[in-house]
């Protein structure tokens, strides 16, 4: 009979609980959603097939949005209001030491991956930002081969990290474009 009353007390809680969390307007961050009928990206990039292009093209079906270049957006007939287009500029990638080794050679780097892009929504205002993404590389002399084959994964895994947070800011950076109208 207790553990009865505890079970409805606690089902009661949780139920209020949920209730005055949904009254007073909260929800989770980059919760909201791109409205149903814009579900196709244009990426276009100065460099036609960009290493960011193609991982960003790559990861947005993961997100339910398709991909396309803007040759084949012309060849296809869309409403207004259904497309959504990224315009890439060339990524940079610097390094910035970080150690030596008593040898003076370096040991060391933080590589600094940003890209500059603007995104498009149809009759909005264009909305341009920057992403940037960081990793510690360390260098060894000894193992020069598996040292590059190591930094083009980490370059790889940079990419795809900047589109996962390029796709996912896209919601908020709608309703911006949307408050800017």
């Amino acid at each position: 009979m207790r553990v009865k009353q505890f079970f409805r007390a606690h089902t009661l809680s949780l139920f209020l609980v949920c209730l005055f969390l949904n009254a007073c307007g909260f929800h989770l961050r980059g919760s909201q959603a791109l409205p149903s009928n814009v579900n196709t990206v244009v990426i276009s990039s100065a460099l036609q097939y960009s290493p960011l292009s193609r991982s960003l093209t790559k990861r947005l079906p993961i997100y339910q949005l398709t991909g396309l270049t803007p040759a084949q957006a012309q060849e296809r007939a869309f409403e207004q209001g259904q497309l959504m287009g990224i315009a890439l500029q060339p990524e940079n990638l610097e390094r910035r030491l970080l150690s030596i080794f008593s040898s003076g050679q370096v040991a060391e780097y933080e590589l600094i991956y940003s890209v500059d892009y603007e995104v498009n929504f149809s009759g909005m205002a264009p909305i341009k930002h920057t992403m940037t993404v960081t990793r510690e590389y360390q260098e060894d002399p000894d193992r020069i081969l598996a040292k590059s084959r190591e930094l083009e994964l980490i370059m790889e895994e940079m990419r795809i990290e900047t589109a996962d947070r390029m796709i996912r800011l896209l919601s908020s950076q709608y309703a911006t474009a949307q408050i800017r109208e």
